[in-house]
């Protein structure tokens, strides 16, 4: 059995800082792309970024400049560190990542159960 669990998020300030984690654990054999994503009310979850498992990034537009991905292979973690937030950056933020677990043959694409990030005005 893997778990993804995230961390960090809360409610700040515009032009502030937040820091989010994700803990993958379980009968890991390895872990390929990780990835955040988020979904704003009434709207389609969308991808935030994400890190291959050789350090490749991509990042959506909205995005770029102000936040970056980042993972720590020895610990099963990824993180985004979000800076200069907006109020349009207010959603629920899911980190998922590839995963090949003991008992299956191939990556299997894992799901956190989301973090609340609320930026006021």
């Amino acid at each position: 059995q893997v778990q993804l669990v995230e961390s960090g998020g809360g409610l700040v300030q515009a032009g502030g800082s937040l820091r989010l984690s994700c803990v993958a654990s379980g009968s890991i054999i390895s872990i390929n792309d990780m990835g955040w994503y988020r979904q704003a009310p009434g709207k389609e979850r969308e991808l935030v970024a994400r890190v291959t498992s050789g350090g490749r990034t991509t990042y959506a537009d909205s995005v770029k400049g102000r936040f970056t991905i980042s993972r720590d292979n020895a610990k099963n973690t990824v993180y985004l560190q979000m800076n200069s937030l907006k109020p349009e950056d207010t959603a629920v933020y899911y980190c998922d990542a590839y995963i090949l677990s003991a008992g299956w043959g191939d990556d299997y694409d894992y799901w956190g159960q989301g973090t609340q990030v609320t930026v006021s005005s």
